[in-house]
């Protein structure tokens, strides 16, 4: 079982590549931004166990927005860590819906605790802004998926199919 967990999180690093390059991406052609988001996650988890960034404002802020993209890659990992974990399952999906599934789970890992956290309102957001969340998530499922499925068997489990 921790072959396959730990399979399933190097795919889930490689999803998180995967999802920062699409999110990149997206950034040069559209000439976007970056999102707030992560730091301020970070901010609000950071003031509600009362674990203070230290530092002046500019160092807090410079922590908080390294905190959310580690935040960010712990999910990635992690979500990668449950896939490989769910292979011990007898539910074998094909490629494509398991990519879509762990899209999916990784997008919700990141956006639940936004809306949480009150940091964001999914309900306001534009087809534009779900469309900019959507596409790097299916990226990484789909980059997690097919890592994993990659991973010899000896390495992942000593059951076919990983």
């Amino acid at each position: 079982m921790m072959r396959r967990v730990w399979a399933g999180a190097v795919a889930g690093a490689a999803g998180t590549t995967a999802l920062n390059a699409v999110t990149y991406a997206d950034m040069v052609l559209r000439g976007r931004a970056g999102s707030s988001v992560p730091r301020e996650i970070a901010d609000r988890l950071s003031n509600r166990t009362h674990v203070l960034l230290p530092g002046d404002a500019e160092a807090r802020e410079n922590r908080a927005s390294a905190s959310g993209a580690l935040l960010g890659i712990l999910t990635g990992v992690g979500v990668g860590a449950l896939y490989g974990a769910s292979r011990a399952l007898p539910w074998r999906p094909p490629l494509p819906l398991a990519a879509l599934v762990t899209g999916l789970a990784a997008m919700a890992g990141s956006d639940v605790p936004s809306a949480l956290l009150k940091v964001s309102d999914p309900r306001t957001w534009r087809p534009a802004d779900w469309l900019s969340d959507l596409v790097p998530h299916l990226a990484y499922g789909a980059v997690t998926a097919a890592v994993y499925g990659m991973t010899p068997p000896d390495a992942a489990s000593a059951c076919p199919g990983g």
